[in-house]
């Protein structure tokens, strides 16, 4: 489906909009719960990738012994699935996914696996999916890994860890990355009563046999607010929207988004649940480049990026390495597309380095390459000029709902 975006003179805004669960908390809580069944979650994420993870830990409960699970795109379920599977005695699973998801390596996570006892091997091509998993009974509880990796290889081993024999002690080499995503998995394995330690470079974590019932609400996805941000930022003054549901004390690393928009004139305001932003009057943008690490959030890098080159400001934005491996190369996407709307931009294996432009193409298709972050961030810039996204349907990964609620403030759309 290729949606074409009319330049939008007016926004009517609508007073609240819902934002679904966070798909990190609810992929991790989805885990904890096959394994301690006493955890009783709510407003869970309806994205594919949550589906698939709940899908296929449904279809385990089954009376087999063998497996095929297929997760498509969805590398949060590889990735902790490969864990959660690795433990599961007597069972044997194949898990596989899409032509992309056998392009992204796992190579990491299953060797500190194997290190621990796990029998793991690969199907096709090896550090590849799809990967045989033979569950066994783990004894062994210290492994170390590099500490750049994705933080998803770090939260599938700490998930697991609470059911091995002698809890796990994980020690992370060099700098580490990432680090709101691991303090998520360890907060949410603290709610659930799990003792853990992360001193330095050394997690512990310790075993825990049973859990007493314990209700846990998934806060909404900041990932997905970034898009209503990047809506406001590139808006009139006096423009209002407020979205639910979210807590000023986040456990999601893009909460910082907050911080970083207030630079682009949006100013956030929390009450009961629920953020209120509103574009500030008088405000000045930058007039140098702005510049941010984003280390430990980066799913926001092509929200901003795109922002930054809808307002006309530069950005260099840096800690951007893992977005390599992600549903595509995000860094090579946003400088194909920026590029094609008349952007000067210039990426590196870390970095992103945007200059201040003041053109901007219209009419432009925007290739969204399977990735749902490249139709969403894009679609903000539907306020400056008309612009078309390719396949748009690519955005139920992670909010299904978003063409419906842009569409409903006054984003004029239609299929082509």
């Amino acid at each position: 489906m290729e949606l074409l975006l009319k330049k939008s003179e007016i926004l009517n805004l609508k007073p609240d909009i819902s934002i679904t669960g966070s798909k990190s908390e609810t992929n991790r809580l989805l885990l904890l719960q096959a394994l301690f069944p006493n955890l009783v979650i709510e407003n869970t994420s309806n994205s594919d990738d949550s589906e698939v993870m709940l899908k296929v830990l449904r279809n385990f409960q089954l009376p087999a012994s063998s497996f095929h699970f297929d997760i498509h795109h969805a590398g949060t379920a590889m990735r902790f699935l490969t864990a959660f599977f690795a433990i599961q005695e007597g069972k044997e699973v194949v898990l596989t996914g899409s032509s992309r998801m056998k392009e992204r390596p796992i190579q990491i996570l299953v060797a500190a696996l194997n290190q621990l006892g796990a029998e793991i091997s690969y199907e096709e091509k090896d550090g590849f999916p799809p990967i045989k998993i033979i569950g066994k009974k783990i004894i062994k509880n210290k492994v170390a890994l590099p500490a750049n990796v994705s933080s998803q290889y770090i939260s599938a081993l700490l998930l697991i860890a609470p059911k091995l024999e002698n809890g796990l002690e994980l020690t992370l080499e060099g700098e580490i990355t990432s680090i709101p995503y691991i303090q998520m998995t360890l907060a949410l394995l603290n709610e659930i009563g799990v003792v853990t330690s992360f001193e330095k470079n050394v997690i512990k974590v310790n075993n825990l046999s049973t859990i007493t019932s314990k209700l846990i609400t998934v806060e909404s996805d900041w990932s997905s607010a970034s898009y209503w941000y990047s809506i406001l930022a590139l808006s009139e003054i006096g423009t209002k929207i407020q979205l639910s549901s979210y807590k000023e004390s986040s456990l999601q690393g893009d909460a910082v988004l907050a911080e970083i928009y207030r630079n682009f004139g949006v100013e956030t305001v929390f009450k009961e649940n629920t953020i209120f932003l509103a574009k500030i009057s008088n405000f000045q943008l930058p007039t140098s480049n702005f510049q941010f690490s984003l280390n430990n959030c980066p799913d926001i890098a092509q929200t901003i990026a795109v922002t930054c080159f809808g307002l006309g400001i530069g950005c260099h934005l840096t800690g951007l390495h893992t977005l390599k491996i992600k549903e595509t190369d995000r860094l090579e996407a946003l400088k194909n597309e920026l590029t094609k709307l008349g952007a000067n931009i210039f990426v590196t294996n870390d970095s992103l380095t945007l200059e201040p432009s003041k053109k901007m193409n219209e009419n432009v298709s925007i290739a969204t390459y399977q990735d749902h972050r490249m139709a969403m961030a894009f679609a903000p810039l539907g306020l400056k000029t008309s612009i078309k996204i390719e396949n748009a349907e690519v955005v139920s990964k992670s909010y299904p709902t978003f063409w419906e609620d842009v569409k409903q403030v006054g984003f004029d759309m239609k299929v082509i």
